[in-house]
């Protein structure tokens, strides 16, 4: 893994994360455009991270804190890319960054169906827990 390089996503990387997103993440979400990318970056610059290899896209995480969770959300890793520890390094970067923030429990948004998802998270150490539910409501049509 020492090819692989992690580092925060800047404004000029928008574009490439929401197509990476297109071909590696499943489901997709209300945020997912240049604005919704461009106000996470803007909000907290150190919390889109992406992984890659010789400049290439291989991984993302969202590393998201608000001083009361840590939430960790969009963790894909190309297709081409998986099974070679890039999701565990996002994860650990991710962590890194929540202790130094005084975290203290990563929340991770992980969809029902997507069972591949879940044993990559059951690997890093994450459980799920079946009496809490989300429920949502979009602020806009």
């Amino acid at each position: 893994m020492s090819d692989l390089h992690i580092r925060r996503a800047t404004l000029g990387d928008i574009d490439t994360v929401l197509r990476f997103w297109r071909d590696a993440a499943e489901g997709t979400s209300i945020s997912d455009d240049h604005d919704g990318v461009a106000r996470l970056i803007a909000t907290d610059p150190e919390a889109l991270l992406l992984a890659e290899r010789q400049g290439l896209l291989t991984g993302t995480v969202i590393a998201g804190f608000d001083g009361w969770r840590c939430s960790a959300y969009r963790l894909a890793v190309h297709p081409d890319h998986r099974r070679q520890g890039i999701a565990t390094a996002l994860l650990e970067a991710a962590e890194q960054r929540f202790a130094a923030l005084g975290g203290r429990r990563v929340d991770a948004m992980v969809l029902e169906v997507n069972e591949r998802a879940h044993h990559t998270w059951s690997a890093s150490g994450y459980h799920r827990e079946d009496h809490w539910r989300r429920w949502v409501k979009p602020l806009a049509d």
